[in-house]
C-alpha cells in the first residue's frame, strides 16, 4: 500500500485565492451583520465543504432570485452575474452582497467596453459554466461564439470582421489557452488581447506550481470538488507531465492502491477548496510514518477589500 513511498511534497501557493477568501467571508460576514437567513445565488464557491460548513450557519443556496422573498440579503457568487440580476434584485428591495471576484469584474467591464466599441467577440470558455454565463449576459444582444478547443476555433464561422477581440474565462489552463489564442490569431490576425491576461493570478500561480511539483513527483493528489474548473485544470497539468494525478474533495476518497510502486507523492488545492481539508490529508500520510516536505514554488499576498455593500452597512450600523 503506503511501503514505497518514501516523502510527501505540499505545494505552496495552493488552496484558497484571494477571491474565494473575500467571497466566503462575505457570507459569514453578511450572516454575522444582518442574522440568518443569507441567501446565495448559485455556490459561493464550487466546494462542496465550504458550502456545506456555510449552510450549517444559516446561508440557503438558490439559484434563481425568483426562490427567495422581496427584501431578503442575498451574496451574489464569486463567478459574477448577468445584469438582469442586479435588475431585479434592486426592484424587489434586496439587500445585495456583490461577492464576485474582481478578477472575473474585469473581464464583465471588458466585455462591455468591446461592444460599446462595436467589437465582435470571441470567448474562450466552457460551455455552460456559471462564469462564462455571466459574461456572456453582458453582451447579451450579441452573437458571441464559445470556444473550448483548438478544433473549435477552425470551425469558427463568424466571416472576417474587422474590429474582433477574445475573452477568457479566468479558471482555464494557461497552457490550452495559450494554444488557442495562437489557432485564434492565425485565423483572425487583427483579433486583439484584453489589455491583461483574463487568466487570474491565482490559477496561473497554482497552476505553474503543480507543473513543478509533477516534475519531482510520481502521483499528484489535488484536493477540490469535481465542480471547481481551476480544480479540474491542477489535475488536467499534472497528468499533461505523464504521471498519475487524482481529484478528491477530500481524505476520505484516498483509495491506498494509488501508491503502490509510488515513491514521492505531490499535494496541492485548487482555489476554492479550504486548508483544513489539505492539513487532514497531510495527517493521514504522517500517520503513517511518512515525512511531509513544503515545495514552494512562489509567495503570494494578494487581499481584496470586502464587498461596498458591507462596508456601508458597517458604517451606517445597516
Amino acid at each position: 500500500m503506503l511501503m514505497d513511498v518514501k516523502k510527501v511534497l505540499l505545494a505552496s501557493p495552493r488552496g484558497f485565492c484571494a477571491g474565494v477568501a473575500r467571497a466566503v467571508k462575505a457570507v459569514e460576514d453578511s450572516l454575522e451583520l444582518f442574522g440568518p437567513p443569507v441567501y446565495v445565488k448559485h455556490e459561493i464557491v464550487h466546494n462542496k465543504h465550504v458550502v456545506k460548513a456555510l449552510e450549517d450557519r444559516g446561508a440557503i443556496t438558490i439559484e434563481e432570485l425568483s426562490e427567495i422573498p422581496d427584501g431578503a440579503t442575498v451574496v451574489f457568487s464569486a463567478h459574477g452575474s448577468s445584469p438582469e440580476h442586479y435588475v431585479e434584485a434592486e426592484r424587489r428591495g434586496m439587500r445585495v452582497i456583490d461577492a464576485t471576484c474582481p478578477l472575473v469584474t474585469k473581464v464583465h467591464l471588458e466585455a462591455r467596453r468591446f461592444a460599446a466599441e462595436d467589437f465582435s467577440i470571441v470567448y474562450i470558455g466552457h460551455r455552460g459554466h456559471i462564469e462564462g454565463k455571466g459574461v456572456l449576459a453582458e453582451v447579451s444582444k450579441r452573437s458571441v461564439p464559445i470556444v473550448e478547443t483548438v478544433e473549435d476555433v477552425e470551425r469558427l464561422d463568424i466571416g472576417n470582421p474587422k474590429k474582433l477581440a477574445y475573452l477568457t474565462q479566468t479558471t482555464l489552463s494557461v497552457g490550452d489557452t495559450e494554444g488557442i489564442i495562437v489557432a485564434l490569431k492565425k485565423k483572425y490576425p487583427q483579433i486583439i488581447a484584453p489589455p491583461l491576461s483574463d487568466i487570474c493570478f491565482a490559477t496561473t500561480n497554482r497552476q505553474a506550481a503543480v507543473k513543478e511539483l509533477a516534475m519531482v513527483c510520481d502521483l499528484v493528489l489535488i484536493l477540490g470538488s469535481k465542480t471547481s474548473s481551476n480544480s479540474m485544470r491542477l489535475m488536467e497539468t499534472a497528468r499533461s507531465k505523464g504521471i498519475a494525478a487524482y481529484l478528491i474533495d477530500d481524505v476520505s476518497e484516498i483509495e491506498p492502491s494509488w501508491f503502490d510502486t509510488v515513491g514521492t507523492i505531490g499535494i496541492s488545492a485548487g482555489a476554492s477548496a479550504p486548508e483544513y481539508v489539505v492539513e487532514n490529508v497531510v495527517a493521514y500520510f504522517r500517520e503513517h510514518g511518512i515525512p511531509v516536505e513544503d515545495f514552494i514554488v512562489k509567495s503570494e499576498n494578494m487581499h481584496f477589500s470586502e464587498p461596498l455593500a458591507l462596508m456601508h452597512a458597517r458604517e451606517n450600523d445597516f
